[in-house]
């Protein structure tokens, strides 16, 4: 029987999961989990492990045999009977600007709202841009670069700030413009990275995809 991977049913986990399942010849499991359906920020439903919950719980089950995490969106302490047993190489770690008209952030005029849902990211722009109007958004890739530019003054931003990786895996990098220099610009640990999570002594099941480096 194929491996079963477990995976949001996001089309950009699906995408980052794909490539980890056609590594190992495995199949696609898509788990639903509170962070895809609920709408409310994402401070208030606990922060990024809300994402990791529902396909923790298939893998205790034995739903599957194997999750696909963006490493990002784990929580930092160790999970008691699951342990990361690979890590496949790691994308582009760095953020990414999608403004309108090309603009860069300094180019952005003061009073430009700037979308994001990460505490994060909100505390950086409010560092270098304290004169931006910061909004906290939710919602996939291309929702969130629909808002830029958008005819509706209610939905309407100048820009977003999203992962360039994941930008990259879905295609929309041409989107960005501007990539932020991680000396000035430090971002996520382990963004970029997949984290593949099996139950304690599964390990061997994609220890061959790992890349220790």
């Amino acid at each position: 029987m194929a491996l079963r991977i477990g995976t949001r049913a996001s089309a950009l986990a699906m995408t980052q999961a794909g490539t980890v399942a056609d590594m190992l010849g495995a199949e696609l499991v898509p788990i639903v989990s509170e962070g895809d359906t609920s709408t409310a920020s994402l401070a208030s439903l606990g922060g990024t492990g809300v994402f990791a919950t529902a396909l923790r719980e298939a893998l205790r089950r034995g739903e599957v045999d194997a999750v696909v995490h963006s490493y990002k969106d784990l929580p930092t302490a160790a999970e008691p009977g699951l342990v990361i047993a690979a890590v496949p190489p790691r994308a582009d770690p760095r953020d990414a600007l999608c403004a309108r008209d090309g603009m860069t952030l300094e180019e952005l005029p003061p009073g430009a709202a700037v979308g994001t849902g990460s505490p994060r990211r909100r505390a950086q722009l409010a560092m270098r841009r304290p004169d931006l109007h910061l909004v906290d958004i939710r919602g996939n890739i291309d929702t969130r670069l629909g808002r830029v530019g958008h005819e509706d003054p209610e939905r309407a931003l100048d820009a977003v700030i999203l992962a360039a990786a994941g930008l990259e895996r879905i295609g929309r990098l041409d989107a960005a413009t501007e990539l932020f220099d991680l000396d000035r610009w430090p971002t996520a640990p382990a963004q970029g990275a997949l984290a593949v999570e099996v139950r304690a002594g599964d390990e061997h099941l994609v220890r061959r995809i790992d890349h220790a480096a």
